[in-house]
């Protein structure tokens, strides 16, 4: 895909997204394996397979980028890391675009623990967003997330995320099939930019904070 839509940076602040690499390794085994408890209830598996079906394996990290490279030429997925104040904290990939009368993908995250509430993971979400719905062109993104994940959940209902019901045992996640809830978002739902909407959410929760810490600590007459 040789267009402005891949390969591309997209940064907002600390945050930065760009094209996963083959000399990203270190740095990404390093990070899963500090996260390795933090990330395994909610990371994808291969289910046993069929009798007369083939064996698959889990691919090495330069499989997988080679995978994800030849997907993004393709068309069909953007492949990102995402570094915060320099250093690789997580990956997110837009998958599934698909075209024609859907202009559809839906998004996978995962972040180093370590940085979790700091709102890199809302911010990453928000940036490949507005790239998606105003550069590569797409009409709806999709967010697919166990019940039980908080943390996820909570990047989504940060964002304003429109939850659209339970899809029953969807993926084979941490060695079984599991439901999962799915929120989507249109580019009709943030005409001005899902970024832009989340700064403003940021504010208006920096001011509310603010408020309520003056008031808390405030020393009345007499006091």
């Amino acid at each position: 895909m040789n267009s402005p839509a891949w390969p591309v940076e997209l940064a907002e602040g600390d945050v930065v997204l760009r094209p996963i690499k083959l000399r990203d390794q270190r740095a990404w085994r390093e990070v899963n394996r500090r996260n390795r408890d933090w990330l395994r209830p909610w990371e994808a598996t291969i289910p046993p397979p069929a009798p007369s079906g083939p064996i698959a394996h889990r691919p090495t990290y330069r499989q997988m980028v080679r995978h994800l490279r030849s997907e993004a030429h393709a068309g069909r997925m953007l492949p990102f890391v995402i570094e915060y104040q320099g250093r690789l904290v997580g990956q997110l990939t837009v998958a599934g675009i698909t075209w024609g009368s859907m202009c559809s993908g839906h998004v996978g995250y995962w972040v180093d623990q370590s940085v979790a509430g700091r709102g890199v993971m809302p911010t990453a979400v928000a940036l490949v967003v507005d790239h998606c719905f105003r550069t590569v062109g797409l009409h709806r993104i999709e967010v697919c997330i166990r019940p039980e994940n908080g943390p996820s959940r909570r990047v989504v209902e940060k964002l304003g995320f429109r939850e659209e019901g339970l899809r029953p045992r969807y993926l084979h996640i941490d060695g079984a099939w599991r439901d999962h809830l799915v929120f989507a978002l249109t580019s009709e739902e943030v005409p001005e930019g899902l970024l832009s909407r989340w700064r403003r959410t940021r504010r208006e929760s920096d001011s509310a904070n603010h408020s309520q810490n003056t008031h808390g600590n405030h020393s009345g007459p007499g006091n």
